[in-house]
């Protein structure tokens, strides 16, 4: 707390804002010449002047690969990248006026914290006058006045952390590279450093390209979020779009916490049916089977839900209390949607307890009833629903026109 404070006092203190930099990515393509492993495949992106932009991907998907062509630490197999107008593809890094900040910190251990703040600036041949100025400011604005003269070992892990970031901040260049910059950090305190990376660049406005596995963290931080599998990107839009309106199963998946649920279903005249339940719904087709997924908050305790509501039965398998809301866990009798990848991408790579049927989780209010092993009703907002065709995985917009309301 201490530190989130001594950014927003800082915030009183003059900033000289650095020229930034829009970043635009055409075609561009990483081939490893063992095994021919496309670890980067014919990726186009604009990143807008000033903007967050996170990539997010499980592991292996090619985030870490982008983001360090983008710093010419990567050679580019084919494609152009363009840092303001001026293409860097084959400049080498110190040409391209970014900064690089790695999971590990990679500060000096026999320099004081002074010094790894200016050593950038020192084999660039500054003033001494100028970089004095600089760290001190720099130093301020990120709480580390009474550090500058301490050595890393005698810092914490998030003291490491911001002595990076100001080793990258004193240079004023047009644009950060961030690589999972927070995942050495404990829980409690990611959630800290998170708030102020945020505060961070909304003073400093410096774009900024953000690597992370996490998609709380990409969701907290991004102005726009660009979903990466194989190489690829599968989606790019702001947190909110991501959210509503995935455009493929993997997506859906990915993005939320807890997950949304999947299940394989029933289309008929009247909506859809799975695990014995039949809910009145609006799907994109009458006939056949689909995939629908239904976000946790969707659901709620008929005891504080809309009772117009569809209403579904379900056994309470688990129950967690997290204070501001509850979250009910419930298996449904219909085979789970395979989603392994996604699973893999959060770093859940078996299942603890395997199960031919569907588990689900709703999000309710924290009064509720509900108790390992007793039955609840739930009220089901089918309006929300997301429709995905089974074979391909995309997504299937909604009908026009509703389905009847009956229960």
């Amino acid at each position: 707390m201490k530190v989130v404070n001594a950014i927003a006092l800082s915030a009183t203190v003059r900033y000289r804002s650095p020229a930034v930099a829009e970043i635009v990515l055409d075609h561009v393509t990483k081939a490893f010449s063992t095994g021919d492993v496309l670890a980067v495949d014919d990726v186009s992106l604009e990143i807008e002047s000033g903007e967050f932009l996170v990539l997010v991907g499980p592991s292996g998907c090619g985030k870490s690969t982008l983001l360090r062509m983008i710093a010419g630490l990567e050679d580019v197999s084919d494609g152009v990248i363009l840092i303001d107008a001026r293409d860097v593809t084959e400049l080498p890094p110190r040409a391209r006026d970014i900064a690089m900040v790695f999971q590990t910190y990679a500060l000096y251990p026999h320099m004081t914290v002074r010094e790894n703040l200016g050593y950038g600036l020192k084999v660039r041949k500054t003033s001494k006058d100028e970089i004095a100025r600089r760290v001190d400011h720099v130093a301020e604005m990120l709480g580390l006045e009474r550090m500058l003269d301490r050595r890393p070992a005698a810092l914490s892990g998030g003291q490491r952390q911001r002595v990076a970031m100001g080793r990258a901040i004193v240079r004023e260049p047009k644009a950060f590279l961030m690589d999972e910059p927070l995942s050495n950090l404990d829980a409690k305190l990611r959630v800290s450093m998170r708030a102020q990376l945020a505060a961070l660049h909304s003073r400093l406005g410096t774009t900024t390209v953000y690597v992370t596995h996490d998609q709380v963290e990409a969701m907290t931080l991004g102005h726009r979020v660009a979903v990466m599998r194989d190489g690829r990107i599968l989606q790019v839009d702001t947190p909110q779009a991501l959210y509503a309106e995935p455009k493929n199963l993997f997506v859906a998946a990915f993005i939320g916490s807890p997950a949304m649920n999947l299940v394989e279903a029933a289309v008929s005249n009247d909506g859809i049916a799975f695990g014995g339940y039949r809910i009145p719904a609006s799907p994109p087709h009458t006939d056949g089977r689909l995939i629908v997924g239904i976000r946790p908050e969707d659901f709620e305790d008929v005891a504080f839900g809309d009772p117009s509501l569809p209403q579904i039965d379900v056994e309470v398998q688990v129950v967690e209390d997290l204070g501001a809301d509850t979250h009910v866990i419930f298996a449904v009798d219909a085979p789970p949607v395979d989603v392994s990848e996604v699973r893999e991408a959060a770093g859940d790579e078996e299942v603890l307890l395997p199960s031919d049927r569907a588990s689900f989780t709703a999000r309710v209010d924290p009064q509720t009833s509900a108790r390992v092993g007793s039955r609840l009703r739930l009220t089901v907002d089918s309006s929300r629903f997301h429709y995905f065709d089974p074979s391909t995985g995309l997504r299937l917009e909604r009908a026009t026109a509703p389905a009847l309301a009956a229960r």
